[in-house]
């Protein structure tokens, strides 16, 4: 990652094509092949994508909402 490119954000190799783009347009309905005429890539490169994806997010740390001392509805 860098910050000339994709504003420092994790791009799909060899592009300025950051990976939340390519999952977000799969995630659309958007097909593979879709994806690949879009955007110039290959195969390869979009499951590159995807396999950083997951990831980043089977190693986020797990984050519960906090939890409120009042009945539900009450104010604090």
């Amino acid at each position: 990652m860098s910050l000339e490119v994709c504003e420092g954000k994790p791009c799909v190799s060899r592009t300025a094509i950051d990976v939340a783009t390519i999952v977000g347009m799969l995630g659309t309905g958007k097909s593979f092949e879709d994806v690949e005429v879009i955007f110039q890539i290959d195969r390869e490169q979009i499951l590159s994508a995807l396999r950083y994806a997951s990831y980043v997010t089977d190693h986020l740390p797990l984050q519960l909402p906090a939890q409120n001392s009042g009945s539900p509805g009450s104010a604090e």
